[in-house]
């Protein structure tokens, strides 16, 4: 009856839920928490060093090593039928974007 969409599982296609994708990566300082909401066709990332209670900090120009490391983030989810193709092939169009760039 209804055409599900793969954003969150509960809603029609029709109905664009927040996708939200996280990761973390070691630095020298420390551990840096990464999230990123696909929210009404754009992309806001945000970060924190704090795992309990974060103040999250919004990375206003994300450069290519965290396009990069949210694009494994994705393709892993896409692989697990948990996100749709058209993330990873967004991402990758912002991927090639920024290399050039560059």
């Amino acid at each position: 009856m209804f055409d599900r969409g793969l954003s969150c599982g509960c809603a029609p296609r029709t109905i664009r839920c927040m996708e939200s994708h996280e990761w973390h990566e070691n630095t020298d300082e420390g551990k840096r928490y990464y999230r990123a909401n696909f929210h009404s066709g754009r992309w806001s990332i945000l970060t924190t060093t704090i795992k309990r209670d974060p103040v999250w900090d919004f990375v206003n120009e994300p450069d290519l090593h965290i396009w990069q490391e949210l694009r494994q983030v994705v393709f892993n989810k896409y692989q697990r039928k948990r996100c749709p193709w058209d993330r990873v092939a967004e991402l990758d169009r912002i991927i090639e974007a920024s290399g050039s760039e560059t």
